[in-house]
This record gives C-alpha cells, sequence and structure tokens, in this order.
C-alpha cells in the first residue's frame, strides 16, 4: 500500500542527516534569493534624493529591511547597499549523499532515529541565544550599529543605538527600546526553555498526546507560529510601530485615514502664526519630507491592491514642492474646512454661476519653489485647483520612467469599441437625455 500523495515528509522520516539537508536546502533557497533580489535592487535603487524618491516610492523590498537593520554603506562605496553570499547549496549536497549522521540514533536499536523533543530543545536554544545576542548587542550598538531609528513623522531618521526600555513604555509598539528589551527577554526565555527541554524528557501521555513523536506534526505546529507573527507584522504594517519607519517603508493607510501628517502641518503652522511669523515664512519651515507625505499619491490605497511596480511608475519622479496653494477671490479664500477648492469650473459656460473666469480667482503660493508667486489667469487657477485636491502640489518627472499616472491599474483611453452604446456629442448635457440634440 503506497503512502498519500501529501505525505511528503516520510521521505526525511527517522532520517537525521537528510533532514538537515532539507533545512540547508530550504535556508539556501531562503538567503539565495534575497541576497539576488539585493543585488538587483541596488542596481535600479537611485539614493541620489531620498527626500523626495525615497527608496519605498521606487518599489524597493529588500532594501527597506536591510537598512533597518543598520545596513547602510559597504566597502564598494554605497551609501545604502548590502551582499549576501551563501555557500549553503554545497552542505546540503553532503548531507543528502552521507546521510548516516551518528547525532541521533535508538538507544533501546542502535537505528537511526529523529529525537524530536531533544531537536525542539536544540532549536529554542539556539533561536535564544541569537534573539538574546541580537537585542543586547546589535540593538544596543555594544556590537553592532543600531538599527535605523526615527520620530514619529518620518523626518529625522538614521542607524543609531538604542536603550533597552524596561518599563511599561517598552510595550509601546512607538517605543524602539522595546526592541532591544523584548528581544533581550525573549532570547532569555528561550535559553532557559532550551535547556529544559534538553535535560528533561516528556511524559508518555503528554507525549503520546501532543504526538510529539510525528514529524508532521512537528512542522504544522512550526508554520502555526510563523503564522502568529505574520498577524502581528500585517498589524504593525497597517498601523505603523518602531520596527517600520515610514522613511523606509512609507506612510500607512492608517496614517492616511487618520489626517496625521495635515494635521503635523496645520500645528506647525499655528505654532509659527503664533510667533507673528506671516504665511511665506510659516511655509517656509515645513519640511519638504512633510509635505511630500500628505501628497495623496503616496496614500498606499490609491491605486488599489494591484497596482503593479513602483509608485514612481505611476506619477512619475518627484522632483520639487511648489509650495502650498491658497485660493482666493479678491479677500475671500475659497476652500472648506477640509482645505477642498469650491469655486466651480463648470460643464456648461451657459449654465455658470461661480466660476473662476467670472469671479476671478487667483491663487498665490506659500513656501516651496514658487514662495510668493501668485496667479490670476483661469487656466493656470484651474490647473492648480484641480492639482490641490490631491494634497501639497509636487512637480513632477514623468519622462524618465514613462510614468502614466497616479493610479495605475486604472484603463488608459477610450475603448474604440464603445461607440455602439454612446454616441458622443449627442446630448447638450452631459447625462440628461432631454436635450439630445435635433437634427435639421
Amino acid at each position: 500500500m503506497g503512502l498519500p500523495w501529501y505525505r511528503v515528509h516520510t521521505v526525511v522520516l527517522n532520517d537525521p542527516g537528510r533532514l538537515i539537508a532539507v533545512h540547508l536546502m530550504h535556508t539556501a533557497l531562503v538567503s539565495g534569493w534575497a541576497g539576488s533580489m539585493a543585488l538587483y535592487e541596488l542596481a535600479v535603487f537611485d539614493p541620489s534624493d531620498p527626500v523626495l524618491d525615497p527608496m519605498w516610492r521606487q518599489g524597493m523590498f529588500v532594501i527597506p529591511f536591510m537598512t533597518r537593520l543598520g545596513i547602510t554603506k559597504s566597502w564598494g562605496g554605497w551609501s545604502i547597499t548590502g551582499e549576501t553570499v551563501t555557500n549553503a547549496g554545497l552542505w546540503t549536497i553532503w548531507h543528502w549523499v552521507y546521510w548516516d549522521l551518528e547525532l541521533f540514533r535508538d538507544e533501546r536499536t542502535g537505528k537511526p532515529s529523529l529525537d524530536l523533543p531533544k531537536i525542539f530543545g536544540i532549536h529554542l536554544f539556539l533561536s535564544g541565544v541569537l534573539c538574546f545576542a541580537f537585542g543586547a548587542f546589535h540593538v544596543t550598538g555594544l556590537f553592532g550599529p543600531g538599527i535605523w531609528i526615527s520620530d514619529p513623522y518620518g523626518l529625522t531618521g538614521k542607524v543609531q543605538p538604542v536603550a533597552p526600555a524596561w518599563g511599561a513604555e517598552g510595550f509601546d509598539p512607538f517605543v524602539p527600546g522595546g526592541i532591544a528589551s523584548h528581544h533581550i527577554a525573549a532570547g532569555i526565555l528561550g535559553i532557559l526553555a532550551g535547556l529544559f527541554h534538553l535535560s528533561v524528557r516528556p511524559p508518555q501521555r503528554l507525549y503520546k498526546g501532543l504526538r510529539m513523536g510525528n514529524v508532521e506534526t512537528v512542522l504544522s505546529s512550526s508554520i502555526a507560529a510563523v503564522f502568529l507573527l505574520l498577524f502581528v507584522v500585517a498589524g504593525t504594517m497597517w498601523y505603523g510601530s518602531a520596527a517600520t519607519p515610514i522613511e523606509l517603508f512609507g506612510p500607512t493607510r492608517y496614517q492616511w485615514d487618520q489626517g496625521f501628517f495635515q494635521q503635523e502641518i496645520d500645528r506647525r503652522i499655528r505654532s509659527s502664526k503664533a510667533e507673528n511669523l506671516s504665511l511665506s515664512e510659516a511655509w517656509s519651515k515645513i519640511p519638504e519630507k512633510l509635505a511630500f507625505y500628505d501628497y495623496i499619491g503616496n496614500n498606499p490605497a490609491k491605486g488599489g491592491l494591484f497596482r503593479a511596480g513602483a509608485m514612481d511608475n505611476g506619477d512619475g519622479i518627484a522632483v520639487g514642492w511648489l509650495g502650498h496653494a491658497v485660493f482666493k477671490d479678491k479677500e475671500v479664500v475659497l476652500v472648506d474646512e477640509q482645505g477642498i477648492v469650491r469655486a466651480d469650473v463648470p460643464f456648461r459656460r451657459a449654465e455658470s454661476k461661480y466660476s473662476v473666469e467670472q469671479v476671478g480667482v487667483t491663487v498665490e503660493f506659500y513656501g516651496g519653489e514658487l514662495d510668493g508667486v501668485s496667479f490670476s489667469d483661469p487656466a493656470t487657477v484651474k490647473k492648480y485647483a484641480r492639482r490641490a485636491q490631491l494634497g501639497e502640489i509636487f512637480e513632477f518627472d514623468r519622462a524618465t520612467l514613462k510614468s502614466d499616472g497616479v493610479f495605475r491599474s486604472s484603463p488608459r483611453g477610450i475603448d474604440p469599441d464603445l461607440d455602439a452604446q454612446v454616441e458622443f456629442g449627442a446630448f447638450q448635457k452631459l447625462g440628461d437625455p432631454t436635450t439630445k440634440r435635433q437634427v435639421i
């Protein structure tokens, strides 16, 4: 009787050497992919403008994870780089061919066998040592560079040592000290638990009840633990945390939903006005990076889940902040409490009641490249009014990458087969079937 197809793990049943070979091959595949992907990203990454063209707008995936661990430069002179080289494949072949290791043998029969509780203790001990070393040495800077630390608004980030936080503040996901303290505490716990499992055998009832002798039970429970960590990482990616700085990974959807950056900009403007500074001076003090976070094209929700490629491929490479646009009709500011321009750009001139042309709307810029510049030409005013709906106004280079707009998943142009359904220009007023043009 043959085994079912999903019983693939019987190949390594009671085979210590080949089990190690499988693990080494898995490690080689993961590290090999990470290394090759890092080399590819380094080949296409442009580090020249970390403010308006950061790594997260260029579609980098591996480099942000490398950078937050402190890998920001190499012997080759790169500003942000890394290299991964592995020879795990060689050792995989060796362990698969010379599989009859005497590492685990049944004391009663002398045959090779997998002592899974002992293997669990070994893994727990080694992972505890690694976890403790990372928190106590790498993160704290005692023997390592530290990690990437920034302020809540992603303005002052850099790699620096972190002191452990042992109080209640260590449980705050935005406190970097919790990363060091939790790794140290978890490492100590893992070391003690590993030594316990190496020295104490499980009782027979517990061994049979939890099926500790089944290699598939061990693997499935390991996958469950990995999925638990994935849920935690997904939550920190969504809401943000000290482990996912927005300078490396970009703003979160949650920050956008809460108007996080817009509130900080408003607070800084009010603070500057309280110091009797002019609007021009107040907006000139706003960091360009903070204004760029408030641009809607940096919202991870724009473009949908299926937006392909980097953000730069959508709306282009940002080259400069034009400034904060204020629209006025004489002395009246034509925006509502949410900063949305409320002047009309009518579809039909005959029905216009409050158009830009009739009222004489002007736009004036504060801060940025057009600081102090105003425009009264209706076409120019309407152009900036439309762009102001997307947050702060930026100039983009769309020619370099042949960028085609913010919403990369949206269709381009008009379907040529649409004429059978819609006759363009058939109605005097769009959407009103009672205004159908009469043929004379």
